[in-house]
Order: structure tokens, then C-alpha cells, then sequence
């Protein structure tokens, strides 16, 4: 039987999302009472939500004494095992009907159980404001005609049709965009964009980092210029260097990092969390360059992800042990949902405080574009997962240290930047970290490329990873590098993701 709700549902979320600017859309998060809002929420799912209730049940919360936002850290933390695994799929929505939704996002952890993930297009409406903003502030899509090139994985993936859908409705809104789906087909990417993109006063690429620079490097080698088209990129799913972003952006033809490029902060749980803007890109640029005010601000090592968040949208906590947690609205709901990764937050005030100890004014870097995209949203910080860490001599070696070495100029050149980091330290030889480096296709192995990549490795280990530094005897720091054919079915065989490190 037709649910004579849905209607009214999907029209309210799409007229409310066209209908308002981007300025009003994002006023709440930069004045309003997130906690407030998460409190409104936990009321809602816990009426609303027959899982979520039967949790609180057994956990002996009685929602009636969760009365201020104050309170809220006394709810559980909702997890993958303690409540997605346990209760029916159709309990964890509103109402416990899946007919209230209109289409499922898979999942898998590390155990490979995949995890189904139901959502409704008002949820889609209120993720697009996260690629408003990046493609507003960002790339002036509201007066260039845009073609927006999805390189996603299609299928039931998140990635490649939330995204398709989120950028249409951005077109809805009268934005001159133009989508286009090649999914993760390269050339299928290298032919839409040689037949469509000098059509357009923009190009953008929505995919994977690794993958768009195989897109970017593979379609030089087919002859596609990519200067004349004014690229733009947005990625989701993995942390990366400066280095890339500057390597990629001259590969590219682009002049203005902080506005060429934006990353998402993404899962399948709950869509998009958050998104780099110019402003935190001019910070995080400069903490690249000034390790030190990096380790200081975020504590480690290695540099993450930076990002703002609308905290109306999606509320987060830093928990005791460095991890993070949400309340968000969605298909599935999660109050308080511990997604485990590790970061923090900080807020725009106390962000800009922090730049201003070490001497550095983001806003001068953006002041050629009129200090454009730069919103008063709290910020927060994301690293990659802490089990795609190698120990070596009690020092954590982190995949994004290695990164760095090989995106160095010496070196770019001739490699893709994947790799395989492992820690050898049994006693059947000397200690060493091993690093396998993917060639660049029609690139060839050589001793002084395979050393000239060893030493810059070592050089940004040192340089970057105090921890290395300190911990790693001088003579225990050996990196000894293997150069590998592109699409190594051993190392790096082409379709899968790809994991930096080995036990």
C-alpha cells in the first residue's frame, strides 16, 4: 500500500534544501546550540525507534532523566557489536518500517560481514550541503558551468550514488552542473571528460585520491591535457600528504590549492561528516610544513585530515582514549555512534588561536580570493586507522610519513605512491622497515632509483616521526626499498583497494 507520508517527506527536505541559500543553511551550525539539537534528536529515536529504545531499556536508561544537553554523556555508546549486530535492520529505523526508506549503502569491516546501511532522500538533501559548500565556496560552481565526473565505485557502495545524487540535486538548486557516472572505469573517464570537458568552464573529479591520480597520470600518457580544463578534485576514503595535493594540483595546471581541492570525511553509517574547506586546507598546509606545531596541536606524528563540521548536522565528541564519536540523523539514526576513528575537535576560535601561538594568519593565505569559503564551523581532525600502523622498535610508522618520501621531486616522477610498508625485525636478518614502491607504468627498476627512494623515505621518517627519531638505534634506520612493475598481482593488484602495510 502507498504511504501517503513519503511525499511529504521527500518534498519537505527537497524544497527546503533548493529553496535556501547556502549562507542560511549554514548559519545554525555557526550559531546555534548543537548539544540542543543533539538532545532533540536522542528524544526522537528514543520514541521513535524501537531498537534504539529496547538499548536504553537494557542498559537501565531511562530517557525521561536525559533532560539537558549536560546529560548526554551519560547515554552508552552505541557500536557495530553492541547495537548494529544486535538488533533487526528494520528495528534500527524510525518506526521499524524499511519502507520508509528508499534505498540500502553496504558495508564491510575488516571482517569482511557486510553491514547494510538504509537511507531516505531527505537524508541525501541534508548531505548535499557538504558538497554545496565545497562546490560553492570552493569552486565557484554557482557561475561556472560545471561537469562533475563521478569516479566512485558504482553499485551498492556508498561512495559513487550518494555522491551522483547529492550533486544532483545541487543542479536542482540551479547550480550549471552537468553529472556524468563513468563509476571507476578509466577509460571510460578519459573519454566522457575528452568529449565533454572543453564544453564546460570547469571539470571536477569525485573519487578516490589513489585512483584520480592514476586518472590524472594515465590520462597524460593518452594525451589529454588536463590544464585547458580547469580541474577540480573531491575525494573521500583515505588521508593524504600536502605533497600529493600539491603534486597532483601541478600535474593539473592548478594554481590555488586551497580552492582546487576538497576532501570528505565519509562512511557509509552516516554519509558525509564533514568537509575540508580553503580555510582548513591553509591551516593544514602550514602545519605540513611546521611539523612541530602539528605534533603539538594534534599529538602524533603524522598529519590528519583536517576538517569543518556543520555540529547541527552532525554533533561529535572526542572521547577520553582519542576517538571519536556522532549523534546524526539518517536512515539509520546513531546517538552517540562510536565509529573508533582516532582525531579530535577544536573550535573555530580556539583553531585560529592556535595558528596565531605559531605565528601563522590563514586568512592572509586566502586574501587573494576575498578570504572566500571561510565559515565560523568548529573544526575536527581525522587519522587514517591506527591498525594500518607498523611498530618498528617501539616507534608507530605510519603510512603517511612514507608518503611523503616518495612524492618528493626526485621521485614523483617515476612511481604511483602506492606502496607496502612492513616491519622486519626477526632474528633470521638485520632489522629494516621493507617498502615495496609500485612503478609508474613504463617505468623501469634501477639500484640508483631503488636507493635514491630509500634515502627520501629515511630523510621524511626522520624529519616527520620523532618517535622514529628518538627510538630507532642510527644504526636500525635502514629502508630497504623494492621497486615493483605497475598492477604487481603480488603487491598491487589492480580493482581491490589497496592496504599500505603488512604484517
Amino acid at each position: 500500500m502507498i504511504d501517503a507520508r513519503q511525499p511529504a517527506r521527500a518534498q519537505q527536505a527537497w524544497r527546503h534544501f533548493v529553496e535556501t541559500p547556502l549562507d542560511k543553511l549554514l548559519e545554525p551550525g555557526e550559531t546555534a546550540d548543537a548539544a540542543q539539537r543533539a538532545l532533540e534528536l536522542f528524544r526522537e529515536v528514543a520514541a521513535d525507534v524501537p531498537a534504539y529504545g529496547a538499548f536504553l531499556a537494557e542498559s537501565g536508561i531511562d530517557p525521561r532523566r536525559i533532560a539537558t544537553p549536560a546529560d548526554l554523556p551519560r547515554l552508552p555508546l552505541l557500536t557495530k557489536a553492541n547495537y548494529v549486530r544486535r538488533y533487526p535492520l528494520a528495528e534500527r529505523v524510525r518506526g521499524g518500517r524499511l519502507a520508509g526508506c528508499d534505498m540500502i549503502a553496504v558495508s564491510s569491516g575488516s571482517t569482511g560481514e557486510p553491514t547494510f546501511w538504509p537511507r531516505f532522500q531527505s537524508d541525501e538533501a541534508a548531505i548535499a550541503v557538504r558538497f554545496e559548500q565545497v562546490f560553492a565556496d570552493g569552486f565557484l560552481a554557482d557561475r561556472r558551468r560545471t561537469l562533475a565526473v563521478i569516479c566512485f565505485a558504482l553499485g551498492s557502495w556508498v561512495g559513487g550514488l550518494y555522491t551522483l545524487g547529492c550533486c544532483r540535486l545541487l543542479a536542482a538548486k540551479g547550480y550549471p552542473i552537468l553529472c556524468v557516472a563513468p563509476g571507476n572505469n578509466k577509460a571510460e573517464i578519459w573519454r566522457v571528460v575528452q568529449a565533454l570537458g572543453s564544453q564546460f568552464d570547469q571539470t571536477v573529479l569525485l573519487g578516490y585520491p589513489p585512483f584520480l591520480k592514476d586518472v590524472i597520470d594515465g590520462g597524460i600518457v593518452a594525451g589529454i591535457d588536463w590544464r585547458p580544463l580547469k580541474v577540480k578534485l573531491v575525494m573521500a576514503g583515505e588521508v593524504f600528504s600536502e605533497e600529493w595535493r600539491s603534486l597532483v594540483g601541478s600535474r593539473l595546471g592548478s594554481t590555488a590549492p586551497c580552492y582546487d581541492q576538497a576532501s570528505l570525511y565519509g562512511t557509509a553509517d552516516a554519509g558525509v561528516l564533514g568537509n575540508e574547506t580553503p580555510l582548513s586546507i591553509a591551516i593544514r598546509r602550514f602545519l605540513a610544513e611546521t611539523p612541530k606545531a602539528a605534533r603539538a596541536l594534534f599529538g602524533e606524528s603524522r598529519l590528519p585530515s583536517l576538517l569543518q563540521y556543520d555540529p547541527t548536522s552532525r554533533h561529535f565528541e572526542q572521547l577520553a582514549d582519542g576517538t571519536l564519536a556522532f549523534t546524526g540523523d539518517n536512515g539509520v539514526p546513531l546517538v552517540r555512534y562510536h565509529i573508533a576513528d582516532r582525531g579530535g575537535i577544536a573550535s573555530y576560535d580556539h583553531m585560529l588561536a592556535v595558528c596565531r601561538d605559531w605565528g601563522f594568519d590563514p586568512m592572509a593565505a586566502l586574501a587573494g580570493e576575498a578570504w572566500r569559503g571561510v565559515r565560523r564551523l568548529p573544526f575536527v581532525h581525522v587519522f587514517g586507522r591506527a591498525d594500518f600502523t607498523v611498530s618498528y622498535f617501539g616507534a608507530n610508522i605510519f603510512p603517511e610519513n612514507v608518503t611523503v618520501g616518495l612524492e618528493q621531486p626526485a621521485i614523483r616522477d617515476w612511481v604511483t605512491g602506492k606502496f607496502v610498508l612492513q616491519a622486519v625485525e626477526g632474528l633470521a636478518g638485520d632489522p629494516h622497515l621493507a617498502v615495496a614502491v609500485e612503478l609508474a607504468p613504463g617505468q623501469s627498476h634501477s639500484d640508483e632509483r631503488r636507493d635514491a627512494a630509500a634515502r627520501s623515505i629515511l630523510e621524511q621518517l626522520l624529519r616527520l616521526n620523532s618517535e622514529f627519531a628518538a627510538y630507532a638505534p642510527p644504526e636500525r634506520r635502514e629502508i630497504r626499498v623494492s621497486l615493483r612493475p605497475a598492477g604487481d598481482p603480488d603487491w598491487f593488484p589492480p580493482g581491490v583497494k589497496h592496504r599500505y602495510t603488512r604484517r
